[in-house]
């Protein structure tokens, strides 16, 4: 078996603490709606939430294989490049986590490949195929699944208790709303935590510890451990303006749109696709709120958070080049 060089060990480290900072960056994805609601305290959301991502993050392995074989290509891939796209993404996601900016840790790792890939490759270092079937159509695609499943569910949930007493609709979507976040965080948990494991696997196969693309099962604990310690930490300021400022939420709001998020990401996952969950859950809250009204979503948000969206990638890719640029220089 190959010797594990230091390189290698610290990418692993940086790539696990990645997963960490993905977790409470988007710990709002899985419970904003439900604390917003009042349905569940912020402590208990975040131990359901931080206990679902570690089991959601174990049971597959096809988003990892996406980021480890699926993006660059493997005669391009020295751990230093690496090294420097997990950097790029975890100083974008500290600078949009600073401001409560709901930007996807997603776009920011992808970036941060691209990135970083392209300087130390040139051009022919990115997969582009894979890079546009697998990813920037599913990033591009899944909001707008999101807003057309939430726009539907809750036109549907409108029509048919139409007639029913407000009072009791509350009372049973309350209960529901907590297996919707449930779902939520066990769907986080499978597509985002296996974006590090991608990462570090990508990392060993190119170090030759293992000769394929499959996650080692230490790796799948690693991140999943991870991930969920990163989910306990929480990240208010986010939660803040997921559950708040786009649209006033009642339960039956955020059954509706955690339902039709998690059936988002969960369908992406089980095509290998590493969507944004960011996204699809602010995708779907904005069609659950339009669904009402179009005044009822405070547009001026959307039109924030969709900037932040745009300047993701190119951000995270600029950042892991320079850091790339910067490795190149220290002795080897």
């Amino acid at each position: 078996m190959p010797s594990v060089s230091v390189l290698l060990v610290l990418v692993i480290v940086i790539a696990l603490v990645f997963d960490y900072i993905n977790g409470f960056h988007d710990t709002a994805n899985a419970i904003a709606t439900v604390v917003s609601t009042r349905v569940l305290a912020p402590f208990a959301a975040i131990l359901m939430s931080a206990g679902l991502n570690f089991v959601g993050a174990i049971v597959a392995t096809r988003v990892a294989k996406t980021i480890a074989s699926g993006i660059l290509v493997h005669d391009h891939v020295p751990q230093t490049l690496v090294l420097a796209a997990v950097l790029g993404a975890i100083v974008w996601n500290l600078v949009t986590w600073k401001f409560g900016i709901p930007s996807s840790s997603s776009h920011a790792l992808i970036g941060g490949l691209c990135g970083a890939g392209i300087v130390g490759g040139g051009i022919h270092a990115i997969n582009w195929t894979g890079l546009w079937t697998k990813v920037i159509l599913p990033l591009i695609l899944s909001p707008v699944a999101g807003f057309v499943l939430g726009f539907i569910l809750m036109g549907l949930i409108a029509l048919f208790f139409a007639k029913k007493h407000a009072g009791r609709i509350s009372a049973n979507f309350r209960s529901l709303q907590v297996l919707s976040s449930a779902a939520m965080a066990f769907s986080h948990g499978q597509n985002d935590a296996q974006k590090s494991m991608g990462i570090i696997t990508l990392a060993l196969v190119s170090e030759g510890i293992v000769p394929t693309p499959d996650v080692p099962m230490w790796v799948m604990l690693a991140c999943a451990t991870a991930m969920a310690l990163g989910t306990s930490a929480g990240g208010w300021r986010i939660i803040k303006t997921m559950g708040n400022r786009i649209i006033r939420l009642d339960p039956v709001n955020g059954f509706a749109a955690e339902t039709s998020g998690a059936v988002v990401i969960l369908t992406a996952s089980h095509f290998g696709m590493p969507v944004s969950t960011t996204h699809c859950i602010a995708g779907s809250i904005f069609g659950v709120g339009s669904s009402k009204r179009l005044s009822a979503v405070r547009w001026q948000v959307a039109g924030h958070m969709v900037v932040a969206w745009v300047l993701t990638i190119p951000a995270a890719a600029m950042v892991s080049g320079i850091c790339y640029a910067a490795l190149q220089l220290l002795p080897k």
